[in-house]
């Protein structure tokens, strides 16, 4: 009898053992799956990826078209734009973004221009100026001057470039003045175009701090003014 009690138990002990391995191992796996790194988000499920997204397609269509039309700058112009292209893959990271996820957003709004073009010789566009602009000269950091509303229905967003507060831009000289105005939050800034980009405006980091809102790098509702 004694005999069958000891080997009941030594059979007991190794199905506990078995049992805790099972379930060690079960929470080794529950662990490991915690731990794993999150999906990288799309433009189409943050806004803050669709910003970075939009910057960087603009800078990237800025390089190809450098490249496809060379000049005696070009090239020292896609060496700062690598540059950015590679600040921008670096915010991507980490803000939680597919890293090289690109779009042109603004550009999709560039079929509109030649309609809005068309307007100002329109006597019934011009009282509609007043109260677009009316907002923007409520803004902190903004000129109080109002102009030609541009680049109807365009997002805005950054380029990526340090530097005093300026934009770039491919419908307007350098040396244009450029109000914009984030709708959202009724910032607005006076900048001058000091470069040619992918976009009808694109501003650079300090001028983008000062009309963003905390968090975005896209700025969907903008009213773009030309003032000089």
């Amino acid at each position: 009898m004694s005999r069958r009690r000891t080997l009941g138990t030594k059979k007991k002990i190794a199905l506990l053992v078995s049992a805790a391995t099972v379930a060690g191992g079960g929470a080794f796996v529950m662990a490991s799956t915690s731990n794993a790194a999150p999906t990288p988000k799309s433009a189409s499920e943050s806004t803050v990826c669709l910003g970075l997204a939009t910057a960087l397609g603009n800078n990237q269509k800025f390089i190809a078209d450098q490249r496809a039309n060379p000049d005696a700058q070009s090239e020292a112009r896609i060496a700062n734009r690598e540059a950015v292209v590679a600040e921008i893959k670096r915010k991507q990271e980490a803000s939680g973004c597919a890293v090289g996820e690109s779009a042109q957003d603004s550009q999709t709004a560039q079929p509109s221009q030649p309609a809005q073009s068309a307007q100002p010789p329109a006597a019934s566009a011009q009282p509609s100026q007043p109260a677009a602009s009316a907002p923007a000269g409520d803004a902190g950091g903004g000129a109080a001057a109002s102009g030609q509303q541009v680049c109807n229905g365009s997002t805005v967003t950054l380029s990526g470039e340090g530097g005093a507060p300026a934009a770039s831009s491919n419908q307007f000289p350098a040396g244009t003045k450029l109000k914009v105005t984030n709708l959202d939050n009724n910032k607005s800034t006076t900048v001058e175009v000091t470069s040619v980009s992918g976009s009808c405006a694109l501003l650079n980091n300090a001028a983008f701090e000062q009309v963003r809102e905390p968090g975005k790098f896209l700025i969907r509702r903008a009213l773009i003014e030309k003032v000089g």
